[in-house]
């Protein structure tokens, strides 16, 4: 979790995280765990930054369209009584991770880290592709990369066709013996991360591995396809990446950026401005100015004043 208090100018004055995980419940994500979190961090923020009021919030979650019931119900009454917050902005990590990219513009956002999500919009709707997790999609993400790299290495171990002998050393170097493999990693709660951790011995591997090149090609592949099924169709929409997968550098980039030209010759490619932070603190100035411009969807973004 990550907090931040910024100005009417949207310059932020400060911010803190904490690395302990929101936890989820029958209602999804727990609002009340939230706030056990976020109202020692916000006060603390307030001293360290001199503000003594909060005009507005913006609280960017993941898995809000699908376990955001007791968020909506219960955090902004909550902000309301703790802060005296009277507007608070809900929105999905996609909604804020394209607003810390790209502001109130029209495109589309791919956002990669461990999983994988695309999100678009012209400016009167939102469109979101992938993003169900990594048993069901996340295609082109860190664990879909680590897991397809797995597999090339299991294949190799096994002497069947499409294995790769260096990513089998780096599995070996990683993981230890790859027939214990399955028994370390199928028990863990936290196997999304896990096979994300291998992603980077992928990358590593793919300037002289044509099967770890090819993983990465894949990867790319669906990212664009991803990018191309939210980017709007008419006018002149920009197209930005934003996430921790992007730091594997050229042997993701340079395929990314072939398959955008095939898929998406129309839009324009920038840079991320900035994080998924960024995006909720600007949705949180907007909002306290009153210049939000963003299309309003009650899964994705939603304003409530109490």
């Amino acid at each position: 979790m990550r907090a931040a208090v910024a100005s009417l100018g949207r310059t932020t004055l400060a911010e803190a995280s904490s690395p302990l995980p929101v936890r989820t419940g029958p209602r999804g994500i727990d609002p009340g765990h939230l706030m056990e979190q976020l109202v020692p961090m916000v006060r603390a923020l307030l001293a360290e930054s001199g503000v003594t009021r909060l005009r507005a919030a913006a609280v960017g979650a993941a898995g809000l369209a699908t376990l955001g019931d007791g968020l909506r119900a219960e955090l902004p009454g909550a902000l309301s009584r703790e802060f005296g917050v009277r507007r608070v902005a809900l929105a999905a990590d996609a909604v804020t991770a394209y607003v810390g990219a790209l502001g109130p513009r029209a495109g589309a956002v791919v956002a990669a880290g461990t999983g994988l999500i695309a999100i678009g919009t012209d400016l009167t709707g939102w469109r979101r592709a992938d993003g169900w997790g990594h048993l069901l999609g996340d295609c082109g993400g860190g664990a879909w990369i680590g897991r397809a790299g797995l597999e090339a290495a299991l294949r190799a171990y096994d002497g069947r066709a499409g294995g790769s002998a260096a990513l089998r050393a780096r599995a070996e170097g990683l993981f230890g013996p790859l027939p214990g493999l399955p028994g370390r990693l199928y028990p863990r709660p936290d196997r999304p991360a896990v096979l994300a951790s291998f992603a980077p011995e992928v990358a590593a591997c793919a300037e002289g591995d044509p099967v770890a090149a090819g993983i990465l090609r894949g990867a790319a592949r669906h990212m664009a396809e991803s990018a191309a099924a939210v980017c709007p169709a008419g006018g002149e929409p920009v197209v930005a990446f934003t996430g921790g997968l992007f730091k594997m550098g050229e042997p993701l980039l340079v395929p990314l950026e072939e398959e955008l030209a095939e898929k998406l010759p129309w839009a324009r490619r920038e840079m991320a401005a900035g994080d998924p932070l960024t995006g909720a603190s600007r949705i949180a100035a907007d909002l306290a100015a009153d210049e939000l411009t963003l299309p309003g969807d009650a899964a994705m973004l939603s304003v409530v004043t109490t």
